[in-house]
């Protein structure tokens, strides 16, 4: 099975009352952290569990270490997809209001503890489950325990003192999720340094979505990054963004074009600018 997928409103319609489904409503909003949850409570997909960004999805911040979304510790995620009921066969559907960024941080989580067969993202997200026209519950999910058992993989990621040392690396594909504006450091609403890693190239995440919010075209999806790794190796991809979570969403559009697995620099540009030390570029 490709490691990225997607499943349609109506699919999802279809099982929602498979034995072993789990659904996880990872709604967020960077400028209201409450929004996600006051959300879920208002309405949200009939089964679905919320997985918060910054408590569930993320570790703690150490203020001038860390970025703004650190990964959570391997032990505490694990026991958090347990007590959603994931086990090692569950399939598990993730949606946010549409975009997929943050859903897409929820399936990166689980592909890098082991989890890669039956995970798939919403296509559409919300937004397009009520395009469709279906139903919202406010009924409270309860789930048996889980057992799911994974271990991180550490080839899907790279640390700032390696991706530091590969900076002018010809095999290298760095790859940067943050819209042109802020890569190219015109503006910067979010993080005290403004700029993008000397070597990388802009691929904003909401380029791999169609005008409906939908991911494009596999096909559309293969060139969009053919272009990037301009004839080197798949695997030589690193993606980041501001702080690890869009950056997912680049990996997922490369695995459903059919890449392999890319690594994550999950501190991403807001850890990277904790060290003066490292390099900061501006213009493309």
């Amino acid at each position: 099975m490709p490691v990225a997928q997607l499943i349609s409103p109506e699919v999802l319609l279809e099982r929602q009352e498979r034995p072993g489904l789990i659904i996880l409503d990872c709604r967020f909003a960077l400028e209201d952290p409450d929004y996600g949850l006051c959300s879920y409570a208002e309405g949200h997909i009939a089964g679905a569990q919320f997985a918060d960004l910054e408590r569930d999805l993320s570790g703690p911040v150490i203020k001038g270490v860390t970025g703004r979304h650190p990964l959570p510790d391997p032990a505490v995620l694990l026991e958090r997809l347990r007590a959603w009921g994931i086990d090692a066969e569950s399939d598990v559907v993730l949606y946010d209001d549409g975009p997929g960024a943050f859903a897409a941080r929820a399936w990166w989580l689980l592909t890098w503890l082991g989890k890669r067969d039956g995970v798939f993202i919403l296509d559409g997200g919300l937004k397009a489950w009520h395009g469709a026209g279906l139903p919202l519950s406010l009924d409270a999910v309860v789930v048996p325990r889980g057992d799911f058992n994974g271990k991180p993989d550490p080839r899907l990621l790279l640390d700032a003192e390696h991706l530091q040392k590969r900076l002018g690396d010809p095999a290298l594909t760095l790859i940067d999720a943050r819209a042109q504006p802020r890569f190219r450091g015109e503006v910067e609403p979010i993080d005290p340094v403004a700029g993008h890693i000397p070597g990388a190239q802009c691929a904003a995440f909401s380029e791999n979505l169609d005008s409906t919010g939908r991911f494009l075209p596999a096909g559309q999806l293969k060139q969009r990054f053919a272009e990037k790794l301009a004839g080197r190796a798949p695997e030589s991809l690193v993606a980041y963004c501001g702080s690890g979570v869009t950056a997912c969403h680049n990996l997922f559009a490369l695995g459903l074009a059919g890449y392999p697995l890319g690594k994550l620099y999950a501190g991403s540009w807001s850890e990277w600018i904790n060290d003066p030390a490292r390099g900061i570029a501006t213009g493309d």
